[in-house]
């Protein structure tokens, strides 16, 4: 049998792995919840053994695809904080903000010759925490207002202040930059905060709050 080394299993890429793929599931599902998009361009599928609507827009689904692309290196680095959907009005002032934080993995100093039998039970435990993420987004509507017509959005991702300073090195793919984000972006006055969900495994913690504008329209 083949003995397992540090360089087989990198939880860090483990972890970025498994977010980013939950990440893509949840904004599209954000995005069809709050009615961003007209529901036509969606399509019902199964996703952590649970229904959900994913865009079937190719335009959407490239730029969703693209940004993920882009963060994961961040998240492998652990220098993502933050991954924060924003909603804004006709005008391009924020109504909400669905903020994904992300917490380090604590799983670092793990006994190697332990990772076969641990990793099954780790991400059989980090699936059924997603399902009730996913669950939780899919009801959000029940405790948020209704958003103004004509909504368009944005995804923000906040990063540690060593990870800033190497934006510019870290751009994965050709002319899709990083760029600052709009102050009115990042901070919304007059927000009130609604706790969604938390999660918490030996690879992967988040916390998923809303944080919605108190006037709409």
């Amino acid at each position: 049998m083949a003995t397992l080394t540090r360089q087989d299993l990198n939880f860090g890429q483990v972890a970025a792995d498994i977010l980013c793929e939950f990440l893509e599931v949840a904004i599209h599902l954000i995005l069809y919840v709050r009615e961003i998009y007209p529901s036509g361009i969606f399509q019902k599928r199964k996703k952590y053994s649970v229904p959900v609507q994913m865009s079937c827009h190719p335009e959407l689904n490239q730029y969703i695809q693209d940004t993920l692309h882009c963060v994961k290196p961040l998240i492998e680095k652990n220098e993502a904080e933050k991954v924060v959907v924003v909603i804004m009005d006709k005008e391009h002032h924020p109504v909400e903000r669905f903020v994904f934080e992300i917490s380090p993995p604590p799983l670092l100093s793990i006994r190697w010759k332990l990772c076969i039998f641990l990793i099954c039970t780790l991400l059989s435990h980090v699936e059924q925490l997603l399902r009730a993420m996913i669950l939780k987004i899919s009801v959000c509507d029940a405790v948020l207002d209704n958003n103004p017509p004509g909504c368009t959005f944005t995804v923000l991702v906040h990063t540690r202040e060593a990870a800033t300073r190497n934006m510019e090195k870290v751009q994965v793919i050709k002319d899709f930059p990083w760029i600052v984000a709009d102050e009115q972006d990042v901070h919304m006055e007059e927000a009130k905060l609604i706790p969604l969900k938390t999660m918490t495994s030996d690879i992967l913690k988040m916390q998923l709050y809303v944080e919605e504008r108190t006037q709409k329209t």
